[in-house]
């Protein structure tokens, strides 16, 4: 399966509320999981994002390096902060 960010989203300004985007899972925490989509600063999917149900745990429907869908909720240009969901 061959990965593709999106080719119109290669900065922080770019990412506009509402986006949905192809990601990459880098990094799982007991809060949520950190995405790359392709610009320098990575979103945060926060663990009551993942899905339409509660979960545990993150690792409960996610793992490290798994290509994911996600649609941008918020973007703190200010603080570099990109705040993802997979619930959409």
């Amino acid at each position: 399966e061959v990965f593709e960010f999106d080719k119109n989203v290669t900065r922080i300004e770019d990412v506009r509320e509402g986006m949905v985007l192809p990601g990459i899972v880098t990094n799982i925490t007991n809060f949520g999981a950190f995405v790359d989509i392709g610009v320098h600063q990575d979103g945060l999917i926060h663990i009551s994002q993942m899905a339409n149900r509660r979960i545990a745990h993150p690792t409960d429907v996610l793992h490290l390096h798994q290509h994911v869908e996600v649609k941008v909720i918020d973007v703190d240009l200010r603080r570099k902060r990109i705040s993802l969901s997979m619930r959409f």
